[in-house]
């Protein structure tokens, strides 16, 4: 007799605890204080879903979720930003590095 599985087992992000609380350990961008959901997969169809038990971080830009602890702080806003893209500056250049117009 021959069985064939096809499913898994994911996480996926419930409720934003705090937008913002961190960054990506990955991918340095921005991440999520969030409540999660373990959710059972069988062919691709949500079977069953439980809480997880502590908030975990979550980046939307690669989804990874991640221990708080391991969370670098959040990246500072910079004091200067360009007129012209909108992009935080370091103070002390004259020219935005990203479009180059005078600041």
């Amino acid at each position: 007799m021959f069985f064939f599985f096809v499913g898994g087992l994911e996480q996926q992000a419930r409720q934003v605890l705090k937008s913002g609380a961190g960054r990506c350990i990955a991918c340095e961008s921005r991440a999520d204080l969030v409540e999660y959901d373990k959710v059972l997969k069988l062919f691709f169809v949500p079977v069953w879903r439980w809480p997880g038990k502590q908030p975990l971080m979550h980046c939307n830009n690669c989804n990874l979720f991640f221990p708080q602890s391991l969370s670098p702080p959040p990246e500072k806003e910079a004091a200067l930003r360009c007129q012209f893209c909108a992009r935080g500056v370091d103070p002390a250049f004259r020219f935005c590095p990203f479009c180059g117009s005078n600041l």
